[in-house]
């Protein structure tokens, strides 16, 4: 008889599981509470326009991404430049940070050389960093206490080159302030994307909205290979069978609910429950507990303990075009990162911007006037054509537990896929994939989750069926569940 395997969860990790369980040979049926696919990457519609929930970059070592992108046939959607380059703006002028074909650690040098935001001895003093992160060992558990930024003081780094240099990648890529992130997580995104091979960190940016690209795809795959889909169902309850196996009792939105996105018991009615002989929990941490400790995993208090950090996205649209940059980094400024999302958000005229703002804590609950008030000028300093157009719409978008917060001491914090009950698996970018939250890490989380559950219900052969997702993957700036929007008064 053929074992019926659930997954909990629609986002990156849960479709990832869903795929690879489906090609082990089980029946599986995916639970997501939202109407739609693609959990963090997704996207809203606003007028005429697709507006993603928040902005996702991957870089060419995004391995284990790609490779579900091309199960989803959508590897045309995403576009890789073909070497790491970046302008960093800054109200004084701008430098440019891009690679050459030299072979790995040396295709830096030029950029690293030529980066005038920094004197020359900062510059110079980079080099000592640089080889520091290349030797270190991102799976040294020593590295999991002390703090950044004391870790690149004592290696020659000032607080210019910290904020200036590091931070440009530090930031975005943990969410959290450079000086107060994981030594361990920054050298996996230094050591593999910088210091890896010479393309790793060559920049990708899906030209569609995220939406289309994860959740619509995702859905028509699952839905061909036979995998059940249920949209708007959401998990109440995870009990265990005498003898084995689970059931989980189910509720499902109400119509006319106010809010198609809310994944609390407001609105929600009984919608029975459903057998299971394996469960695999993708899922954020914070509602991973209520689930898995009646369930009898035992241990689930460090989840709690990984807290979270905030994104905040600020979207400008004017009505001309204000600078040919498709993205740019930007230092003295509030501004972090601005991409160029006109033509992906399917804007006929003018030119879309939005700001990205990692380790958002100041702006999470910053007004929408205030948050404009400080940002509209600072476009202007960094690109002067805004100054002379005008601003045709405006808006917010907030991720206040976009990713758990990844300082010191979260190594020894993030679980495994396997939990102290049989049968039942984690997924999700906050598990311990050895990688940053982001969406690589997602994907990795449901290919261990999966190869968990092959193991344990003793499919011979099939483990070799399921993906082993290669340890050579970071992106930029993924983002959680929590997304509300609002308009400008």
């Amino acid at each position: 008889m053929t074992k019926h395997a659930v997954v909990i969860g629609g986002g990156l990790a849960g479709i990832t599981a869903a795929l690879d369980l489906r090609d082990a040979g089980l029946d599986v049926t995916l639970l997501e509470s939202r109407p739609r696919l693609g959990g963090a990457a997704s996207s809203f519609p606003r007028g005429s326009m697709m507006i993603d929930n928040g902005q996702h970059v991957i870089l060419r070592c995004c391995s284990a991404y790609q490779e579900l992108l091309a199960r989803l046939g959508a590897t045309g959607s995403v576009a890789i430049q073909d070497k790491f380059d970046v302008t960093v703006l800054s109200p004084a002028g701008q430098a440019r940070l891009r690679r050459t074909s030299l072979p790995s650690p040396l295709h830096m040098t030029r950029a690293l050389a030529g980066y005038r935001l920094l004197s020359m001895r900062e510059r110079a003093a980079v080099a000592r960093a640089a080889l520091a992160f290349r030797l270190a060992n991102p799976s040294d558990p020593n590295l999991d206490s002390p703090k950044l930024g004391d870790w690149l003081a004592a290696r020659g780094q000032g607080e210019r080159a910290r904020r200036l240099l590091w931070d440009l990648f530090i930031v975005s890529a943990l969410n959290i302030d450079g000086d107060d992130a994981s030594v361990q997580l920054a050298a996996t995104v230094i050591k593999t994307a910088l210091l890896g091979a010479k393309d790793a960190a060559d920049i990708g940016i899906a030209s569609v909205p995220l939406g289309e690209l994860h959740g619509a795809v995702a859905g028509e795959l699952l839905a061909a290979l036979g995998v059940q889909v249920r949209l708007g169902a959401r998990a109440a309850s995870i009990e265990t069978i005498p003898g084995g196996g689970f059931r989980i009792g189910l509720t499902a939105r109400q119509a006319g609910s106010s809010n198609a996105d809310d994944e609390s018991s407001a609105g929600q009615a009984d919608a029975g429950s459903l057998p299971a002989d394996a469960v695999v929990l993708a899922v954020p941490a914070m509602n991973a507990g209520s689930l898995a400790v009646p369930a009898g995993v035992t241990d689930t208090s460090a989840w709690d303990a990984l807290g979270f950090s905030p994104i905040v996205n600020v979207h400008f649209v004017y009505d001309r075009t204000v600078t040919p940059l498709k993205f740019a980094a930007a230092v003295d400024s509030p501004v972090q990162w601005v991409f160029d999302k006109t033509r992906q958000a399917g804007l006929e005229s003018g030119q879309y911007l939005a700001i990205s703002l990692s380790a958002a804590d100041k702006y999470v609950d910053m007004p929408v006037a205030a948050l404009r008030e400080m940002f509209e000028p600072a476009l202007e300093r960094l690109f002067p054509a805004a100054a002379n157009a005008n601003v045709t719409d405006f808006f917010v978008t907030r991720e206040r537990r976009a990713t758990f917060r990844q300082g010191p001491g979260t190594g020894a914090l993030r679980p495994g896929a396997m939990t102290s009950v049989r049968g039942l698996a984690l997924a999700g970018a906050w598990t311990d994939t050895g990688w940053p939250d982001t969406m690589e890490g997602a994907v990795r989380s449901g290919h261990n989750a999966a190869q968990e559950i092959v193991r344990q219900m003793g499919l011979t052969g099939a483990v070799d069926r399921v993906p082993v997702a290669s340890p050579h993957a970071v992106q930029l700036g993924a983002e959680d569940l929590d997304t509300a929007w609002s308009d400008a008064p």
